[in-house]
């Protein structure tokens, strides 16, 4: 695994859980709008070492409740199942974070009971799929992973990191009705050193607010994340 960071105790990113999460360096997508911009390319040169994670684990083992796995994407990572493997041996849970572009992965984790949760980022409408992405991605296989987790029995989201250049209120509304009845949460775009274009802006709250009203009674199971 080519791991580029830790964060050794998170109360926010596993939903209920404590959770250690690791950041895997590489990611199939370009979004413009990446919080962790530095962990898209795919390189070879991992900050730290399998072991060091788990001589971490094992020492925290009756503390954490899970392990979660983003990125960058952590699916492009060869050597992902073989990772996890060994958390599960700790008796630990895992959330994974996906774009989604790994359906076939994606399936094997579920299939083999390697993943507890996951969270998948919706980019945009199909139509404006690539623009968001950064680049030419596969909406059969973005389909495809929808699929895969509606019709699975383990616990996941989808999410949306919303931008006012990128996301009109029938882009949202029509992801809603793509999402049906799942966990779906919108979380609002936020400028930073990291991010590749900073020509993009966030929803302002009182904008939040009205796309927050006018979704409520058609969509329930959506929630805008950090509007309160």
């Amino acid at each position: 695994m080519n791991i580029a960071g830790v964060q050794k105790v998170t109360l926010l990113d596993y939903p209920g859980k404590v959770a250690c999460e690791i950041f895997t360096q590489g990611c199939n997508f370009e979004c413009p709008f990446c919080q962790n911009s530095s962990l898209i390319p795919i390189t070879n040169t991992g900050e730290f070492s399998e072991e060091e994670i788990f001589e971490y684990l094992n020492l925290r083992k009756n503390i954490l409740d899970g392990v979660v796995i983003t990125g960058g994407e952590p699916t492009v990572q060869k050597d992902l199942k073989s990772f996890i493997k060994k958390i599960k041996d700790l008796d630990l849970l895992v959330k994974l974070d996906t774009n989604g572009g790994n359906p076939k992965v994606l399936q094997e984790l579920i299939d083999e009971d390697l993943v507890d949760y996951v969270a998948m980022d919706i980019k945009n409408v199909f139509n404006k799929y690539n623009i968001t992405a950064g680049k030419k991605v596969s909406l059969d296989n973005i389909k495809k992973s929808i699929e895969i987790l509606r019709v699975s029995k383990i616990d996941y989201e989808f999410r949306t990191t919303i931008i006012k250049e990128m996301h009109s209120l029938d882009d949202i509304v029509s992801i809603c009705k793509l999402v049906g009845n799942a966990k779906y949460y919108l979380q609002n775009f936020e400028d930073s050193e990291n991010v590749l274009d900073h020509s993009l802006h966030g929803f302002s709250r009182e904008e939040l607010l009205f796309i927050d009203k006018y979704l409520k009674d058609l969509f329930p199971n959506v929630e805008i994340r950090a509007l309160s």
